[in-house]
């Protein structure tokens, strides 16, 4: 009878002790829960930490300067880039991001090489394509993170950014790519562009001949560097006109070498990305060094000087026929200079008589602001100069030497000064 209700009893206490256990299990993980908050959420980003294979590296580097970042409204580089993110994924590279400003000492790296390596350890497709879009949205999210970075110095020196993102490069037995996400508007450095008239070539060349003097044109042998974002400053700031964004272009092409050969390995990308702006980019209690802005030389009159032997016969008001070509090109930039005002100016060599010279100079002036307005330009005024105070065009290639003729020639010019309203 004992025997009989003690192997009863016995399975009945062990349910009994397995349920018990299995309560203050629960209990014990909830109370641990319960102290130390809720479950933290898996990093899906954690795995990029990882040491990485690869053999090809990408630097990213985010312009910080106050023409980027705006007051309110910065430029949203993070969420504009998409495709060239997914390109430096696909590549499997070990990617670096960061921030810039101030000079090249200036670079506050955000993360060091992160693996974007979806296919290491990883042989499941399915998982692949995970860790994949996991690489461009945690990309994203380091580039927004730079983007947000109070930078430490005021001004821009986008050359000297190019020679440290190329110097961080040196060591990698891959494939070495350097992506700038920046406004291209340089305010310290040779490539300063706060006095520019972001006009024609010939400033362009003289900023690359400067640069290259002073020895800060990057070396970028071996490097795939990629621009974006150039003539887009943030809402606020000064704006280019669509001429203007083509000069800062061409600036950049040459600055980085687009036009020389490259050298094996060598490119230089201008990317077409619009990027978009970024509300609440200001933090509190975060102020940001104080940028001298750019403003595309708007209050500076384009000036083109025409020499007198491609417009006029000598001791003639008559425009030649030959002449018009360019007149038309003139008029072309004036029309499409919102608000403009045109002046006329004209002038004589010392060969006729002084007191023809006012008039001849004027009757030149008046028949090349005819031409312009048959050609649409509005709001021309004409003044005839007489006698040039002095020429200032110097033949460059004579070594800033002009020859007797070359100074006739630049002495009886028209000049036409183009000035936004």
């Amino acid at each position: 009878m004992n025997t009989t209700t003690s192997a009863a009893v016995a399975p009945g206490r062990r349910r009994g002790t397995s349920t018990i256990a299995g309560a203050l299990g629960a209990a014990l993980m909830a109370g641990l829960l319960g102290a130390c908050g809720e479950q933290p959420r898996l990093d899906p980003c954690a795995w990029m930490k990882q040491p990485a294979d690869s053999a090809g590296r990408t630097v990213v580097l985010v312009d910080a300067s106050s023409s980027v970042r705006g007051s309110d409204a910065g430029r949203d580089y993070a969420h504009s880039i998409g495709a060239l993110l997914t390109s430096v994924v696909e590549r499997k590279d070990s990617v670096s991001v960061g921030s810039f400003s101030g000079d090249s000492a200036q670079i506050s790296w955000i993360a060091k090489d992160r693996s974007a390596d979806w296919v290491k350890d990883n042989n499941n497709e399915i998982n692949q394509k995970t860790r994949k879009q996991q690489a461009v949205s945690c990309l994203t999210g380091l580039v927004g993170k730079a983007e947000r970075a109070v930078p430490r110095s005021g001004g821009s020196n986008v050359l000297a950014a190019l020679t440290a993102g190329a110097s961080s490069l040196e060591g990698a037995s891959g494939s070495r790519s350097l992506l700038v996400l920046t406004d291209g508007l340089s305010t310290t450095g040779c490539a300063d562009l706060r006095a520019a008239a972001f006009r024609d070539r010939s400033e362009i060349k003289a900023i690359t001949r400067v640069c290259a003097a002073r020895d800060e044109t990057p070396a970028l042998t071996g490097v795939h560097l990629t621009l974006a974002g150039l003539g887009q400053p943030a809402t606020g700031q000064p704006a280019p006109t669509a001429a203007q964004r083509t000069w800062l272009g061409n600036l950049w092409r040459a600055l980085c070498g687009a036009g020389r050969k490259a050298a094996h390995g060598t490119s230089c990308t201008l990317a077409p990305t619009a990027i978009g702006t970024a509300e609440g980019r200001r933090r509190p209690g975060k102020k940001s060094p104080q940028d001298p802005a750019v403003h595309y030389a708007q209050d500076r009159p384009q000036t083109y000087e025409l020499p007198g032997a491609a417009l006029f016969d000598t001791n003639s008001s008559t425009v030649r026929p030959q002449a018009l070509p360019l007149l038309n090109d003139v008029a072309v930039s004036a029309r499409t200079t919102p608000g403009s005002r045109v002046v006329v100016s004209g002038y004589v060599d010392p060969r006729g008589r002084p007191d023809n010279n006012h008039r001849l100079s004027q009757a030149r002036a008046d028949a090349v602001k005819d031409v312009l307005t048959g050609l649409g330009v509005e709001r021309v005024t004409a003044h005839g100069r007489g006698l040039p105070t002095g020429c200032a065009k110097p033949d460059h290639s004579a070594g800033g030497r002009m020859t007797a003729e070359d100074k006739l020639q630049c002495d009886r010019r028209v000049d036409i000064e183009i000035t936004r309203k």
